[in-house]
């Protein structure tokens, strides 16, 4: 492994590459009104020099830089060179859409004059995104359970990552589908407002494997073909971590063939690729598989319901945890049985050439699915991919989270220990790389993401690490308040902290942001606060995110309480949020199974198991969440976090190196009378 670090004396337009980059920036900085930043002119130049060189970039660029220019800029100057596009590839649905439907555009307008042709930009995602023309019209068979089995994520949850919408009829939803698909020129699902929920959606949409190809007779007319053609024949494709995973593991060409690949939100890549690679298969999902198999086909589906029997009741009984050395015996018998019912199946409803039925095709497509599972996780012994066994509990008023019984349903997982060499082979192999993100150093080493990312040990590509900085004046701006004379974080919130959250929010007047990590602790601090203060207290949960985030934003007074959503891609510039704070340090539930397992591995092979994965793991979500204070050049705040291990535990400066350099004090008189002064402006 080779790492450069990027020299901080040059002027950025000596770099290879750089000047003509850097000379459109300028040009759309100026036109657009906006400040010229040397952060942001440096991580352009090296992006710039990072294309020319064909050298992987990683690249920290603090809040306030103005990243998405800087890398923009370059790609899109680049790409009407290049023969094939530049893709860019983002985690979050919200920073696509701000690409897509306003940087972009805002900068080619800006540019046109200075452009040798006008740049084609395109934004691609999952064929389940997209309305299919021919579900639509009744070419497939209404489903038996339309929340769809098929759909789930690791968690057992969505797997769409869309917005929860407000509870409505599922009849009202489709309806209101339906009347929108006419219209529609694209069939993107977030092109619909108000959006719709999962169960309704899958209704007018199919997954890549249900999809009928180019025997579908509505092909020429299909969003999700032309989505891609309009790709094909882009400068620079927009898309997400998950696609960019499938394109680079699965070796299915999802994406346009290309040499470059831009990943922002990069600190979430790692996740985003594990979770698109994690598998999840229960038994209601082999019988639903079984189910189809019976209704669409003429083969038997006894072999496999039988099969989904046998799993059952070897799962009955099983805790919710990991099997650290594979499937446990009686799982493992089950399981094989499972495999091989699914492949006769597959086998006896083999179509002929012309055959284009929609309901053989899905059938078809959950047998494939269930066969992948049912191997992988055979398969499965702990060194390469793991697996798990969970259960989905519930929420019971005043006791929180309730774990479900040993004799619940149950979901049985399996995902890879490690996305590293997959990364290394799949994606920064053969082509070219641009990774940034607010938070992807420790202090000034990128060391911990680099290796996640596949970056170190032997035969390790060559990359360069740098960190522009922030536009912002941290210590002037902020303060970071380490709560070292609380006790060590129990279960909840103690009441404690409940008496220091009051205490903070009303020296405040308000405009507090409180990231907890869990449900119940927002929910315990929100009641303590509202029966304690006159404070107008929102909670995650009693509205729609977007709601609660505009109505906090709006009253400077107004606290804000919630779980790991608010923790990143928060934005609440100004007075409205002064205070944020932090209950505990994020690090993974102990019983979370791959955090487990990755500690474990790490550990075998003499490293320090506790650091790599959960500190590390916690130091960027502490990151993420000290960010949201400080959001401009006159924004100003604390940061105060109630978990007195930040100050006091050996671990305790690792994770502090990865926060903002924010002036940093134990007195809770001095924050207080900073709080008040602010307040009262």
């Amino acid at each position: 492994m080779t790492q450069t670090v990027a020299p901080t004396g040059d002027e950025p337009e000596t770099l290879p590459g750089a000047k003509p980059a850097l000379e459109l920036l300028d040009t759309a900085i100026e036109r657009t009104g906006g400040q010229r930043r040397e952060g942001q002119r440096r991580m352009a130049a090296h992006v710039a020099q990072a294309l020319e060189l064909k050298r992987h970039l990683l690249v920290q660029a603090g809040t306030g830089t103005g990243k998405s220019l800087a890398y923009l800029v370059p790609a899109i100057q680049r790409s009407i060179e290049a023969e094939k596009p530049i893709v860019v590839a983002t985690a979050t649905l919200a920073l696509q859409s701000q690409i897509v439907n306003r940087d972009v555009p805002r900068l080619l307008e800006t540019l046109e004059d200075q452009l040798e042709r006008p740049a084609e930009v395109a934004l691609l995602k999952g064929r389940n995104n997209y309305v299919c023309l021919h579900k639509l019209e009744g070419g497939y068979p209404e489903e038996d359970d339309p929340s769809a089995l098929f759909s789930l994520n690791s968690e057992g949850g969505s797997a769409s990552g869309h917005p929860s919408v407000a509870p409505s009829s599922l009849a009202e939803e489709v309806t209101r589908l339906r009347a929108w698909a006419e219209t529609t020129d694209t069939g993107d699902r977030d092109e619909l407002l108000p959006g719709v929920g999962d169960r309704a959606w899958r209704q007018v949409s199919v997954t890549a494997a249900e999809c009928l190809g180019r025997k579908c007779p509505l092909v020429e007319e299909c969003f999700s073909e032309l989505a891609r053609q309009r790709a094909g024949e882009a400068d620079v494709v927009i898309t997400n971590h998950a696609l960019l995973a499938i394109n680079a593991f699965e070796g299915i060409g999802v994406l346009p063939e290309h040499e470059t690949v831009i990943v922002d939100e990069a600190h979430e890549l790692v996740d985003r690729v594990t979770g698109a690679v994690t598998g999840a298969l229960s038994v209601q999902m082999v019988r639903a598989a079984a189910r189809g198999v019976r209704k669409h086909t003429s083969a038997s589906s006894d072999p496999l319901s039988a099969a989904a029997d046998a799993l059952e009741t070897a799962c009955e009984g099983k805790p919710a945890e990991l099997m650290p050395s594979g499937l446990v015996p009686d799982v493992a018998r089950a399981m094989e049985l499972v495999r091989d019912a699914a492949r006769a199946a597959l086998s006896d409803t083999k179509p002929d050439g012309k055959d284009s039925d929609a309901g053989r095709q899905m059938a078809r497509s959950r047998l494939s699915e269930t066969l992948e599972l049912a191997e992988r996780m055979l398969g499965a012994d702990g060194r390469f991919e793991v697996v798990w066994i969970s259960r989905v509990g519930g929420w019971q008023p005043g006791a929180g989270y309730v774990p479900a019984a040993d004799t619940e349903p149950a979901t049985l997982h399996v995902a890879p220990l490690s996305v590293a060499g997959r990364l290394r082979e799949g994606l920064f192999e053969d082509r070219t790389v641009v990774l940034t993100s607010a938070t992807l150093a420790i202090g000034d080493s990128f060391d911990a993401v680099a290796g996640s990312l596949g970056l170190r040990g032997e035969k390790a590509p060559r990359w360069e690490g740098l960190d522009v900085g922030s536009p912002f004046d941290y210590p002037r701006q902020g303060m970071l308040y380490l709560a070292s004379d609380l006790p060590k974080p129990a279960r909840g919130v103690s009441e404690q902290q409940l008496e220091r959250i009051l205490q903070l929010a009303e020296a405040s007047g308000g405009g507090a942001l409180g990231l907890f990590s869990s449900k119940r602790g927002a929910e315990q601090a929100a009641a303590y606060v509202r029966e304690h203060s006159d404070l107008n207290v929102l909670v995650q949960g009693e509205s729609s995110l977007r709601g609660l985030v505009k109505e906090f934003s709006e009253d400077d007074d107004a606290c804000l309480f919630g779980t790991m959503s608010l923790w990143q891609g928060v934005d609440v510039p100004g007075a409205a949020c002064r205070l944020v704070i932090i209950d505990r340090i994020p690090f993974p539930r102990p019983d979370d199974p791959l955090s487990s397992a990755r500690t474990r591995a790490v550990s075998r092979s003499g490293g320090n198991g506790f650091m790599a994965v959960s500190a590390y793991h916690a130091a960027i979500r502490l990151a993420q969440g000290a960010g949201r204070l400080i959001r401009a050049a006159d924004d100003r705040g604390v940061v105060a976090v109630l978990d007195s291990r930040l100050a006091t535990a050996r671990y305790g400066g690792f994770l502090r190196a990865a926060l903002p350099p924010l002036w940093t004090t134990d007195r809770l008189s001095t924050v207080t009378g900073a709080l008040r002064r602010l307040a009262e402006g």
